[in-house]
C-alpha cells in the first residue's frame, strides 16, 4: 500500500501560479507569465475615501487607462514598450514589458466622477470618494 502524503499548502501555491499565468496570457495580471501580478499596489480607507497607490516605474499617465465601473469596480491597465536595441544584444531580460490589465472590485461602492489621479515618480496615486450611502453617519441619540 503505497501512502501519499498531502501538501495543501503547496498544492494551493501551485494552483495559485498556474492560475496567474493563465491570466497573464489572457491579457490579466502581470505583462509577462510568471512574473507575478502586476502592478503590485497597495489600497486602504479612511471615513471618506479610499486611496490606491500602484508601482508603475517607466510608464508616462499616457500609457495608462484607469476606470471605474459599477461603483466598486476598478481596472487599471496599460503598456510599456520594450526598449529597441540598435546595436548589440540582450545579456538579462527581467523586466516585464508589453500590456497589463488588473480589474478587481472594491470594499465598497465609490463616486466614479470624482476620482482623482495621481502619477510622479511611477507612483500612481487614486483618491476616490466614498458613496454618500457608504460613509458612516453619526447617530445622535435623544435621552427622554
Amino acid at each position: 500500500m503505497v501512502h501519499t502524503r498531502l501538501q495543501p499548502v503547496a498544492e494551493l501555491n501551485r494552483l495559485r501560479s498556474e492560475l496567474e499565468r493563465a491570466f497573464a496570457q489572457n491579457g490579466y495580471g502581470s505583462a509577462t507569465a510568471g512574473a507575478g501580478v502586476f502592478p503590485p499596489l497597495n489600497l486602504w480607507e479612511d471615513d471618506d475615501n479610499l486611496y490606491m497607490e500602484a508601482e508603475l516605474p517607466g510608464f508616462e499617465m499616457d500609457d495608462l487607462e484607469i476606470y471605474v465601473t459599477g461603483g466598486n469596480q476598478l481596472s487599471i491597465s496599460g503598456e510599456r514598450e520594450q526598449p529597441k536595441l540598435e546595436d548589440g544584444g540582450w545579456h538579462r531580460q527581467e523586466r516585464a514589458f508589453g500590456k497589463f490589465h488588473r480589474m478587481f472590485e472594491l470594499p465598497c461602492d465609490v463616486n466614479a466622477d470624482d476620482v482623482s489621479a495621481n502619477f510622479s515618480g511611477g507612483i500612481l496615486t487614486l483618491t476616490m470618494p466614498k458613496s454618500e450611502e457608504v460613509k458612516p453617519r453619526r447617530i445622535e441619540v435623544k435621552a427622554s
